[in-house]
């Protein structure tokens, strides 16, 4: 049995990394998987063909989930072509590190902006739809950055930490309509971003992990399955930090 078979997903900002990692496993366990892409066209028409390949139906949706009319057509469009939302993935997001007496107020707002409000956008459009089904599970992408702070990093770190508050405030607001709000913090997780950093740089990172490596982004899905699937019923307002001991 497929922990996901018939579960429909919208996962943002999944043409690559972490997000496209989730969508192939999504797709695994069974679920019809709608995803978002910024600008990538190729990636995003390449990852439709392959999810649908695994059985499943699938579709990529240019979108702007940091636009909040986008969002709420994106969650319509998901709706009359899928017939169901269960499961919501916001995983889109950027960063535009500096130090903060270096940092734009520009730079602070995009972060700000594509990180934090594209999770208020996406939730609050998904909303009527999983209150209507009186279900549904909400992921969102936080960080390790978001719960420990890191230098360099004050307008990603503030968006990530945003959203475990906000991840809290909705399992508050909606667990009384079986609708489960939780949170993945990641480590460091080895993606083509990570692959053009200098290799000295990485081991030294691997090094000072527990697990003496960096994550996958299927390290990352599966643990998104288990909060998306009914494994995780009673699980809510939850922070799982997915990073090989940083935190330990």
């Amino acid at each position: 049995m497929k922990l996901l078979e018939g579960k429909t997903a919208i996962i943002t900002g999944a043409s690559r990394g972490i997000g496209r990692g989730i969508a192939q496993v999504f797709a695994d366990q069974g679920a019809n998987v709608a995803f978002t892409y910024s600008s990538s066209v190729e990636a995003a028409n390449e990852l439709e063909k392959e999810l649908i390949a695994k059985g499943v139906k699938a579709k990529g949706y240019k979108s702007n989930a940091a636009n909040f009319e986008d969002a709420q057509q994106l969650a319509n469009d998901v709706v009359a072509e899928f017939g169901s939302i269960d499961v919501l993935v916001n995983n889109a997001g950027i960063t535009k590190d500096n130090l903060l007496m270096r940092i734009s107020e520009e730079d602070f707002d995009s972060v700000i902006e594509v990180n934090l409000k594209s999770v208020f956008n996406m939730t609050k459009a998904v909303q009527r739809t999983m209150l209507k089904q009186r279900k549904g599970s909400i992921i969102n992408m936080s960080s390790v950055v978001g719960v420990k702070g890191n230098a360099g990093q004050t307008n990603y770190a503030a968006s990530k930490a945003g959203i475990i508050g906000f991840s809290k405030s909705v399992a508050l607001e909606l667990g009384s309509r079986n609708i489960r709000s939780n949170v993945i913090a990641p480590g460091f997780i080895e993606t083509e971003m990570t692959a053009k950093l200098d290799e000295e740089v990485v081991k030294g990172w691997r090094a000072g992990i527990p697990l003496k490596r960096g994550g996958t982004p299927e390290d990352v899905a599966n643990a998104c399955v288990f909060l998306a699937s009914d494994m995780s019923a009673y699980v809510t307002g939850q922070t799982l930090n997915v990073d090989g001991g940083m935190l330990t």
